[in-house]
């Protein structure tokens, strides 16, 4: 508990330094002083996400570099990954929902304020208890991450918000810097649910803050060009790389058999290979199979049915008949998918992808803002 307490003192005192010799200083001068109170709040944001960044080029780059999966093919495309990653973590995509959105969210619960509608504060349901620091940060996680499973699951199950999630999926050559590569209005609509939960069970703005870079930086992890699980008991009390990386599998992660009950969905077993189509940036082939779903398997791997990723053959499953869906939805913990029949714990390392990219040449944009408009059309229905 003191290491937690003195690194929230050490955190505290830079946000404090950061923010009176440099974020107070430049909105004087701008003119902007009655936005100072927001500023502060932003400072934390901003500090956070160099937080994140350093630990992302400390650990877990040096990390991929150890144990990848499939050999960096194609720096470009990475390239835009890293420019999503800074707009959203160091606060620019805050700054421009800060302006668009707040004002709307202040009006909102002004006028539930009046009507005496307060905020429930849920770490209060059991004082002395569900008040203690890490006791209610507990609680709070867990409760996101239950409303963050069903909102990911909506982004692949409800026809209009799938065309903007797809563009997260289409990244075939995935990393650490994966996670923040979304459709802009995709991450608007989920940081709208996320702020208004916050709101309505009344978690502290330090929470908050908490709550969001733990999660941030967990994603970052999972989405790792890393080879590597937790182990049977440990796969199944945190996401891991291995474990969200079938959810970006092609034909696995994204869609589901038409009919087929949830307990058949969660294995594809290849076939004879039927063509070959060339995986993201390499020269290798990748066998694509026509199968079935078959039966759930939990045990040890099996790699006659999914040798690992890299430069190895892999069999893309084709299913024939697919409805939008897939599995392991969970965003930190893998109960929501235990409990929802949506699990998958199969251990291999498909490519990653849709499978439209494959099939149907379908492009999903190059750069940011080819990305953004193509997302644009694709939500219209006119690409």
């Amino acid at each position: 508990m003191d290491l937690l307490d003195n690194f929230a003192m050490f955190f505290s005192g830079l946000q404090q330094w950061l923010y009176e010799t440099v974020v107070q200083p430049v909105f004087y001068s701008l003119g902007l002083a009655s936005f100072l109170e927001d500023a502060y709040a932003g400072t934390a944001w901003f500090l956070v996400g160099l937080i994140q960044i350093a630990v992302l080029l400390a650990i877990i780059g040096p990390l991929e570099r150890w144990r990848p999966v499939d050999a960096v093919t194609d720096r470009a495309t990475i390239r835009v990954d890293i420019l999503y990653t800074l707009i959203h973590r160091l606060g620019l995509f805050r700054l421009a929902l800060f302006f668009m959105l707040d004002p709307l969210f202040d009006s909102g619960f002004g006028v539930l304020r009046a009507l005496g509608l307060g905020t429930w504060h849920l770490d209060q349901v059991w004082p002395g208890v569900s008040d203690q620091a890490l006791v209610s940060l507990a609680v709070y996680l867990v409760v996101f991450d239950f409303v963050a499973y069903w909102v990911h699951r909506g982004q692949h199950q409800i026809e209009w918000w799938w065309r903007l999630h797809s563009l997260h999926h289409a990244q075939r050559q995935m990393t650490m810097w994966s996670d923040n590569r979304n459709h802009l209005l995709d991450s608007m609509l989920v940081d709208v649910i996320v702020v208004l939960v916050a709101q309505l069970i009344g978690v502290a703005p330090g929470q908050f803050i908490a709550i969001v870079a733990l999660t941030q930086l967990s994603e970052s992890f999972q989405h790792a060009n890393l080879r590597f699980w937790f182990g049977r008991v440990g796969e199944r009390l945190w996401v891991s790389p291995r474990f969200h990386r079938l959810h970006h599998s092609i034909g696995t992660g994204h869609e589901s058999p038409v009919n087929a009950k949830p307990s058949e969905q969660t294995e594809f077993s290849a076939g004879p290979p039927q063509g070959k189509l060339a995986p993201p940036g390499g020269s290798e082939a990748h066998a694509v199979a026509s199968v079935g779903a078959s039966e759930r398997r939990e045990g040890p791997p099996r790699a006659s049915s999914a040798p690992p990723g890299g430069s190895e053959a892999h069999a893309v499953a084709s299913v024939g008949a697919t409805t939008l869906g897939g599995h392991n939805f969970g965003v930190l913990l893998p109960w929501w998918d235990m409990l929802f029949k949506t699990v998958n714990f199969e251990h291999r390392y498909d490519p990653t992808g849709i499978r439209d990219q494959l099939e149907q040449h379908r492009d999903y944009g190059r750069g940011f803002w080819s990305q953004q408009w193509l997302g644009l059309k694709r939500l219209a229905g006119r690409a």
